[in-house]
């Protein structure tokens, strides 16, 4: 087969562009790159971030150590936090605590009624449980039961209060008291249905 001269110089042309292509394609990144001049207002620039850096690097070590100390704090707070399987437990306990309570005031408070609140978020990581009691007292044991109950090695606290008038020889009062007890965000149910 013989080739006519067209073909032998299109042969040679597409030999002198590969050879190119190879040339170009496999060309090392660094060799190719131009060097850049350095403009003389980015100087001070430069400096100044530099000197921005080594400030946050230095205050790197105390910012750490402000991190865990926060971190034990919150570590030590959340030891109140009530411990339970289920809401319903979690509020059980706080009843016990509050009966507890009631108990070791002098006289002894008797609990008339008590009611059992809603499980409810507090933020995004924990909840809160409620339950109320009633019951009759004078001012000075309601003020003792309040001062117990924030005592308490469980993050209890009072969340709402009625008074209503009682008799006025024995200055009795009937109290409704709501209490809430923090709780992980776990034993919160999550609300179904469609947000409006």
């Amino acid at each position: 087969m013989t080739l006519s001269k067209r073909d032998r110089r299109a042969l040679a042309g597409l030999g002198v562009a590969a050879a190119f292509s190879l040339a170009v394609w496999f060309w090392p990144e660094s060799a190719a790159s131009p060097a850049r001049a350095v403009s003389p207002s980015a100087v001070p620039l430069a400096e100044k971030r530099l000197a921005r850096l080594r400030q946050l690097a230095a205050t790197a070590p105390a910012r750490e150590a402000a991190l865990k100390q926060a971190l034990a704090d919150l570590g030590q707070r959340e030891k109140g936090i009530i411990q339970a399987d289920t809401a319903a437990q979690a509020q059980a306990q706080m009843l016990q605590v509050i009966r507890r309570l009631a108990r070791a005031q002098v006289p002894p408070l008797e609990l008339s009624g008590v009611e059992i609140g809603p499980a409810r978020p507090l933020g995004n990581d924990y909840g809160e449980v409620l339950v109320s009691i009633s019951f009759v007292a004078r001012i000075d044991q309601l003020l003792n039961l309040l001062a117990d109950l924030t005592a308490q090695p469980e993050l209890l606290a009072s969340e709402e209060l009625r008074l209503g008038g009682g008799s006025n020889k024995q200055k009795m009062m009937s109290v409704r008291l709501t209490v809430s007890g923090l709780v992980p965000r776990k034993l919160i149910p999550e609300k179904k249905g469609f947000a409006f």
